[in-house]
């Protein structure tokens, strides 16, 4: 099996997320304000994907030791430098997280939900205790306990495979072109236009290219490795869907 032959299993449901009716509906800064204050949990879970790939395929202990290959290492420690660390316009370095949070805050979102479950999660009480905690539609909440069901199949190529094809690249130049749109009349989007075209700067080229060769190192030539890949990333933007029509509902209670 192979790269294409994953792409090809999942783009049906793929083309379905793409071509998502929540991506109309946001017309003006309520509603991307209203967007933002649910998706700023699937750029926080992300993280925790990308870090547990970390965890898995490099050494992060004392004393340290090799682990798995060399260009697996190199991949991971590449995508971890870009989306943890990620340059700002005015030159700090930041994870895509918290410039998310900044970009919020310019624009005049509430980022009081995702604080919440962040601030709970940095003392140590687990994910499923946070968000249960957070007033959140069941979309969302379901969205990141996947998210971490993944995590916790500790199964490297299950683990990339959902951060490769499952969370990157999935947002449509339509949705990036609204919100240019939007910035020239308010000039309240600057730092959410450049989260936006910052990631898929980075998810549609460099990273992707690096995650793709990941997959195909971890999967290698076992089959059966490759059908948990196209299994798992199924289910992933299934759950995406899930998380869009939950977001389009709260969308169309406030209109």
């Amino acid at each position: 099996m192979s790269i294409t032959q994953l792409k090809n299993a999942v783009e049906p449901v793929r083309t379905r997320l793409l071509n998502h009716k929540i991506y109309g509906a946001v017309q003006d800064l309520e509603s991307l304000s209203n967007f933002a204050r649910y998706h700023a949990f699937a750029v926080w879970d992300f993280m925790s994907l990308l870090k547990a790939l970390q965890q898995q395929l490099t050494c992060t202990t004392v004393p340290w030791v090799p682990v798995g290959t060399g260009s697996v290492r190199y991949l991971i420690n590449e995508i971890v430098t870009g989306e943890e660390s990620d340059e700002t316009p005015d030159g700090r370095r930041l994870s895509h997280y918290e410039l998310y949070l900044e970009a919020m805050q310019q624009m005049g979102a509430d980022t009081l939900l995702i604080e919440k479950m962040v601030s709970e999660v940095r003392v140590g009480v687990p994910v499923q205790e946070a968000i249960s905690h957070v007033d959140l539609p069941e979309g969302v909440r379901s969205f990141v306990e996947f998210t971490f069901n993944v995590i916790q199949t500790d199964k490297p190529h299950i683990i990339a495979s959902v951060f490769t094809f499952g969370r990157e690249d999935l947002i449509p130049n339509m949705f990036i072109e609204i919100v240019r749109q939007l910035d020239a009349d308010n000039g309240k989007l600057a730092l959410f236009r450049y989260y936006l075209e910052r990631h898929i700067e980075l998810d549609g080229d460099h990273h992707s290219n690096l995650a793709i060769k990941m997959v195909e190192e971890l999967c290698g030539q076992d089959e059966q490795k490759w059908t948990e890949a196209i299994e798992w990333t199924k289910q992933a933007l299934q759950m995406r869907i899930g998380l869009w029509d939950a977001v389009h509902e709260e969308l169309a209670v406030v209109h």
